[in-house]
């Protein structure tokens, strides 16, 4: 592959040791970033490492600290956080397997592939992935690498193997101090077939290249724009919906039915107005 892989060893479920590589499934995005410059000169700004009432420092005098209190720090050198890695290990030991549905989505950080590192190792990879698929359950265990151990899941994904790295307990926010403020009032039952039924009406297979990052793409336009033009402003028009004032009241039932109505249909073409009879005389 020209991948280079993430790890290599083996996954080991008891006496059972699977040889595999391990290779990122996703890329960074096509984000773009930002140099800040001197105007008047036209250069990039660069950043200097300096100590208050000191000034400018050299990166030999600087040490890693770690702040316990309000500008008190604990310096710590890098052989001593060197000794305290975790030493890499070329086995995953699966431990326990639990369904996947008790994994909540906020764990879920980083996805990678697993494939066989050979043709021997892939009769043993295909039992695990169809053991796995059969019982309906994802793998987990803890991956040494890099100095540090992560806590990983494995499940089936297609013809292949997925692991997933996992936040740890620590890592995760609790959602009660964010929702505890939310009411427990049921919604009503109508407007609920209405949100329902507008769901039903846009659902659709999940196709992500239907999705692209139109900021994004309109910062390339604009920096393409702004090369043509030979550096002059260039100032795009986009026009913003009126902010709703406080006072206005937001009919939830009328915006859910308008919402089914604006579909793929077309409007009626307007008939012309009917002319007028005319008036009949009296006898």
């Amino acid at each position: 592959m020209a991948a280079r892989a993430y790890w290599q060893g083996q996954i080991r479920l008891a006496l059972v040791s699977i040889p595999v590589e391990v290779y990122p499934a996703t890329r960074s995005g096509a984000a773009i970033s930002f140099r800040q410059i001197h105007e008047a000169s036209g250069k990039p700004v660069k950043y200097e490492k300096v100590a208050p009432g000191v000034g400018p420092v050299s990166m030999d005098e600087i040490v890693k600290g770690y702040e316990v209190s309000k500008g008190n720090f604990v310096l710590l050198e890098d052989e001593e956080i060197e000794a305290v890695k975790i030493e890499s290990r070329k086995t995953l030991d699966l431990v326990q397997f639990v369904a996947a549905d008790e994994i909540d989505v906020l764990y879920y950080e980083k996805p990678y592939f697993v494939v066989p590192a050979d043709d021997l190792a892939e009769e043993a990879y295909v039992v695990l992935r169809e053991a796995l698929r059969k019982a309906r359950k994802v793998a987990l265990g803890q991956l040494s690498v890099r100095g540090r151990e992560q806590l990983v899941s494995i499940k089936p994904c297609g013809r292949g193997l997925v692991m997933e790295v996992l936040r740890y307990a620590d890592e995760v926010q609790k959602a009660q101090g964010y929702f505890r403020d939310i009411g427990e009032a049921k919604p009503d039952k109508e407007l609920l077939d209405l949100a329902t039924t507008l769901i039903d009406k846009k659902t659709a297979p999940f196709e992500p290249d239907k999705f692209h990052d139109r900021y994004v793409d309109a910062l390339h336009a604009l920096i393409e724009k702004k090369r043509k033009a030979k550096g002059k402003t260039i100032l795009e028009d986009v026009s913003e919906p009126a902010a709703a004032g406080k006072g206005n009241v937001i009919d939830l039932m009328a915006a859910l039915k308008k919402s089914l109505d604006s579909g793929d249909k077309k409007a009626p073409a307007k008939k012309a107005p009917a002319k007028k009879a005319p008036a009949r005389k009296r006898a």
